[in-house]
């Protein structure tokens, strides 16, 4: 990276916008942090969720998916079902530059309650929100707070850019704004 991380980061966010809403601090007393850290960036969840449920009794298939097995739901506190799942998406937006990969890995807070997010790459080029996958491993209900950090996204810059970027294979992700079910390409 040549700079410290977090200047290198920052430097990223606020002049290529590779991250928006930008928070240049970590915010962390009395919420689940969230902002600028060393070598990474803690990402927030926003208010918007989809809830997993078994009220149709259908089945979940990547392929075909069904928007009856979610429940939509819009609020500061989300309650995940014990053994369940819920999906959300950041309240940043990401434009990944050409030469950087990100890789999202969930917040040590939350997985010490049995909160698993789900780790997932951003690949070069990259534009979007990002939608998360919350899964709840534990047999009681779990809060998941909007508004505050979910998981941690840590850069890696190549030495040079790569030569197929997520934009030139026009990823079928490309440009997700909200929540994102799952999609195939046809």
């Amino acid at each position: 990276m040549g700079l410290k991380a977090d200047t290198w980061i920052r430097e990223k966010a606020l002049k290529n916008g590779m991250i928006y809403p930008f928070c240049e601090d970590q915010i962390g007393k009395g919420v689940v942090s969230y902002g600028l850290s060393s070598y990474g960036y803690d990402i927030r969840v926003s208010n918007e969720f989809k809830i997993f449920t078994n009220l149709n009794s259908t089945v979940v298939d990547p392929k075909h998916f069904d928007e009856n097995n979610v429940v939509d739901f819009e609020g500061d506190i989300c309650i995940v079902p014990p053994n369940s799942f819920a999906l959300a998406r950041t309240v940043e937006y990401f434009k990944i530059p050409r030469d950087v990969l990100a890789i999202c890995l969930g917040k040590s807070t939350y997985a010490r309650c049995g909160i698993i997010v789900n780790v997932t790459p951003f690949e070069p080029e990259f534009e979007g929100h990002i939608t998360i996958e919350i899964s709840n491993t534990t047999p009681l209900p779990a809060k998941i707070y909007a508004n505050e950090g979910i998981a941690q996204v840590l850069f890696l810059q190549g030495d040079e850019a790569c030569e197929t970027s997520y934009r030139d294979k026009k990823g079928k992700y490309q440009s997700q704004e909200g929540i994102t079910l799952p999609r195939i390409l046809k």
